[in-house]
């Protein structure tokens, strides 16, 4: 691991547990993610919560920061459920999934992965240019096509701007995403079953 490289992080809730994808859960996060998304040596870039994870893209100086910055992460997550569903104890497995992204290339397939992840584990097809508003999708300026939003970018933002080359600048080299795209289908789009 290498400050110049960002991490694609995987975090899962406990079995058993309610979603991470509550209204009310997502908007306390999202405070509690705009006082911690930079810490110097960790930085929160993008994030996507699903049913029973997260997804994460982050930026650390080293393996320490990495586990340090999770740590102090995994905490907020824990204490905003735990608030947000009048509950007490652990939230979260004990371990977390990183996989350093190092090629251009891997980064902007990451970036694609979390912020449409969504798409891949919905029951039912989207359609048209809809984002994930359980997802940082709102904040990022990389998208090929302007997709619908639920409600505006509010503040404070979430998370924070990258810093890496890779994450800042080198994943446009193959192209902005489409918020269209299927993550994980080669690039594929969801097929319209409606015009929009």
């Amino acid at each position: 691991m290498a400050a110049r490289f960002p991490t694609h992080v995987t975090v899962k809730v406990l079995p058993g547990l309610p979603s991470l994808r509550s209204v009310a859960l997502v908007r306390t996060l999202e405070r509690s993610f705009a006082a911690a998304c930079d810490r110097g040596d960790f930085r929160l870039v993008h994030y996507a919560l699903q049913t029973t994870h997260a997804h994460l893209l982050v930026e650390a100086t080293d393996a320490a920061a990495l586990a340090r910055g999770m740590m102090a992460l995994g905490a907020r997550i824990a204490r905003g459920f735990n608030r947000t569903y009048g509950r007490r104890g652990a939230v979260l497995a004990d371990r977390f999934h990183a996989h350093v992204l190092r090629t251009p290339r891997e980064v902007r397939n990451a970036i694609a992965y979390v912020l449409l992840n969504a798409r891949r584990h919905a029951q039912r097809v989207w359609t048209g240019l809809r984002m994930d508003p359980a997802s940082s999708a709102r904040w990022f300026d990389g998208w090929r096509r302007k997709p619908l939003t639920d409600g505006p970018a509010t503040d404070p933002v979430p998370v924070t701007r990258p810093r890496t080359w890779l994450l800042a600048i080198g994943w446009r080299r193959h192209g902005l995403v489409d918020p269209e795209e299927i993550p994980g289908g080669r690039g594929k789009r969801v097929q319209r079953l409606c015009p929009v």
